[in-house]
């Protein structure tokens, strides 16, 4: 097992002066389960594929067990990578396909597969060693590309969206199955999802990226009640934070008809900044209908989802013009509003957020 650090690291394509990471700093402790998280083109896979050594690091270093790994090549650097599509032999059998690293390196017959038989007991794997990739469903294709990398003892694993070809069944239940295999064998860990809910239910700590850059790295909980900007604020949870850019009043601020007050922190946050507007934050979760609410925030039902236990409703608040983006509440599944309705929401108290409207950072 291995610490793993990016030291300002960044990697260059030819032809394109915007680094795919940029001056990148994170460190991932010793048997830690890091996720790294972000849109398309965030550079989560470029930074995962540097560990590897499959991508050239620009500037900086990256560092495994304290030791600069930056140019060495990827066969010395004591890694396992598990990759989206599996790449497994098709004409070698799932014992074959996770015993071929170590017969490469020499070692015998029979401590193969041993390693192997024990991988495959910890996958459940064993009533499929015989068999050839194409007799094997989706999910059991990529538990064999675990094994593959799990029998090699490497001080790292390195996980590129392993989920994503798999149904949204199986996924929860292999999200599930990873996790417990990561906390049983204690290796260091780095996975990348573009799915936040992956994120958030897998990682011990999550980092967060756009454009290449660190926004924020920190454990699940921590990242949805007090992200550090607003890019963390609107792709943490799901569905997203209803973001607005409002105006200061006395105390708070106005959302759409009614005046809402902010923390004494915040309120000075924005005074020493000199702000008249700011942008808002708010979940869908922190708002609940009040019926005897006489100044409650007025949405206007546009749209409702239901999901069973939960509905989602998607609205217009007073004084938004048809074609601004929805505001979204959550509700009871069993009690959805419907569309055309008028409803008077209140805020729960302290669960807003508030951003810097041109920077995007938190205030307060």
């Amino acid at each position: 097992m291995a610490d793993v650090s990016f030291v300002q690291a960044s990697c260059v394509y030819p032809g394109n002066p915007v680094p795919a990471v940029d001056t990148l700093n994170l460190d991932v402790k010793d048997g830690e389960f890091m996720v790294l998280v972000g849109p398309s083109g965030s550079g989560k896979s470029t930074a995962l594929r540097m560990i590897a050594g499959l991508e050239d690091v620009y500037s900086g270093e990256i560092r495994i067990a304290g030791n600069d790994v930056s140019r060495m090549p990827p066969k010395e650097r004591d890694i396992a990578m598990v990759f989206q599509n599996y790449a497994l032999y098709p004409h070698m059998s799932v014992a074959e396909n996770m015993g071929f690293a170590l017969k490469l390196k020499g070692i015998s017959k029979e401590e193969r597969m041993a390693k192997v038989r024990e991988a495959a007991r910890l996958l459940d794997l064993e009533p499929y060693l015989e068999r050839k990739p194409k007799a094997l469903s989706g999910g059991q294709r990529q538990r064999v590309a675990m094994g593959r990398a799990i029998v090699r003892e490497p001080s790292v694993f390195l996980m590129d969206e392993p989920l994503s070809n798999l149904d949204a069944k199986l996924r929860v239940e292999t999200r599930a199955n990873i996790a417990a295999l990561q906390a049983r064998l204690g290796t260091t860990t780095i996975y990348v999802t573009h799915d936040q809910v992956e994120a958030m239910t897998m990682g011990h700590r999550v980092a967060v990226l756009k454009d290449g850059k660190l926004q924020q790295v920190d454990t699940p909980r921590n990242l949805y009640d007090v992200p550090a900007n607003a890019f963390v604020a609107g792709f943490i949870g799901s569905p997203a934070m209803n973001l607005r850019t409002v105006p200061i009043v006395p105390g708070g601020v106005h959302l759409g008809n009614i005046d809402l007050p902010l923390k004494k922190s915040t309120l000075a946050a924005i005074e020493h900044a000199g702000l008249s507007t700011i942008t808002l934050g708010v979940r869908p979760e922190s708002l609940s209908v009040d019926p005897a609410a006489k100044d409650g925030l007025s949405l206007e039902v546009m749209l409702v989802e239901e999901l069973g236990a939960d509905a989602y409703v998607y609205g217009k608040l007073e004084g938004e013009a048809d074609g601004d983006k929805h505001f979204v509440a959550r509700f009871d599944g069993r009690v959805p509003p419907r569309i055309g309705e008028n409803l008077l929401l209140s805020v729960r108290e302290s669960e807003e957020h508030a951003f810097h409207p041109e920077t995007g950072e938190r205030l307060g």
